[in-house]
């Protein structure tokens, strides 16, 4: 079992910046894939970001390139996503996921996760 709990979320302008960190327990691994997924009301959850465990490797939605970074320190069991220049609608509710097995193919897919955090809320004023 693997436990995910995500922080760093709150209340920006646009334009600002934050930082969220989701830390992994229970079970380690080495290999697989760590997501940032987000969620609205009314709306099902929305990719963001992946990188690879082992690999590093990353993948980005469209809508957050050049303005979001995701990476983990395996030491620390921790993945961050960097997020700057954030717009009113990057609001959401921030999930980490975590897929301790598969390779770095379909990251974008909500299925292919095993595990979830409880989520963060970032709220980005106007």
């Amino acid at each position: 079992q693997v436990h995910l709990v995500e922080s760093g979320g709150g209340l920006v302008p646009a334009g600002g910046s934050l930082r969220l960190s989701c830390a992994a327990s229970g079970r380690t691994f080495s290999n697989g894939v760590m997501g940032w997924f987000r969620q609205t009301p009314g709306k099902e959850r929305e990719f963001v970001a992946a990188i690879g465990v082992s690999s590093g490797n990353t993948y980005y939605a469209d809508s957050v390139i050049g303005r979001f970074t995701i990476t983990r320190d395996n030491a620390k069991n921790t993945v961050y996503l960097q997020m700057n220049s954030l717009k009113p609608e990057d609001t959401a509710v921030y999930y980490c996921a975590a897929d301790p097995w598969k390779p770095f193919q379909n990251v974008r897919a909500v299925k292919r996760y095993d595990y979830w955090g409880q989520g963060t809320q970032v709220t980005v004023s106007s």
